[in-house]
């Protein structure tokens, strides 16, 4: 199924189930496959399950613009008109959580009931004068330049730091590679554009302005988004936000330690729900 974006572009994604919407954000380079531990349990669960391939990225079209922060919230804010989604929980991860925060920053609330930033990419990861906990501007740098040089050799150089299968976690080595697939089949002009964007866009402003329930939840062993710069300093910026951290947790949260996010995502939704009746 597809949709078309405000510039035309043809986006394709996923419906599974019926109920109350959740809408997962796909991280940079990867699509609606990475959420194959989520999409059954939620769907099944008695909610309605929708997922997207960004532009440049899964069955979408590959423009050569468009991948900048407001471009991609202005896709999730016409993939929620397409199919008229209210109440809906939004779910991103690292650079769809970005991407979340800058939708409710563009689009407001009006159809989003919470919001949920899994290993985001916030709130602003390049060091200024006024963000000194950044990453510095040369190391920013640095990772693009590798990735223009060799985007496998950079993938690949951090593929097992990306689930921290050193500290023990249950991912099978045919995971790795499948996860690595999924990226390398990305538009290089994509993942060059999205790791652009994600590592020096500033949300500080916008996250300050959200006034639905959120969660946040990170790993401590996060190798692409340091949780010091990252996920600590989220959830200082929203105001009543729930935070979580996985000890053994890297990027790829969504996937080693899939059972306890779902049950955690799950317990946020039931909380809220009850909350509000």
């Amino acid at each position: 199924m597809f949709f078309e974006t405000h510039d035309g572009t043809r986006l394709a994604y996923e419906d599974y189930g019926h109920g109350e919407p959740i809408v997962f954000v796909s991280s940079a380079m990867l699509n609606t496959e990475m959420w194959e531990y989520q999409l059954p349990f939620f769907a099944e669960g008695g909610f309605r399950c929708v997922a997207f391939d960004r532009r440049g990225h899964g069955r979408s079209d590959r423009p050569s613009t468009g991948y900048d922060m407001d471009s991609t919230a202005d896709d999730l804010a016409a993939l929620l008109e397409h199919l008229d989604l209210r109440g809906v929980t939004l779910v991103g991860h690292s650079l769809g959580g970005a991407e979340v925060a800058r939708y409710l920053a563009r689009h407001g609330s009006g159809r989003v009931a919470r919001a949920v930033f899994i290993a985001a990419m916030l709130p602003f990861l390049t060091r200024t004068e006024d963000n000194p906990h950044g990453l510095p501007e040369a190391a920013v740098a640095a990772s693009v330049a590798q990735l223009r040089a060799d985007r496998p050799k950079w993938l690949a150089r951090q593929k097992q730091a990306f689930f921290a299968t050193h500290l023990g976690n249950d991912v099978s080595p045919a995971l790795v590679e499948h996860t690595m697939a999924q990226c390398l089949s990305a538009s290089p002009w994509a993942t060059l554009k999205a790791q652009q964007a994600a590592l020096t866009t500033d949300n500080r402003a916008g996250l300050r302005e959200i006034d639905i329930p959120t969660l946040i939840v990170h790993g401590a062993a996060d190798f692409s988004a340091p949780v010091d710069v990252t996920g600590r300093r989220t959830a200082e910026l929203i105001p009543g936000t729930t935070y979580l951290e996985y000890p053994t947790a890297g990027h790829g949260i969504y996937a080693s330690h899939h059972a306890q996010l779902n049950a955690d995502l799950l317990a946020f939704i039931e909380k809220d729900r009850a909350a509000t009746r």
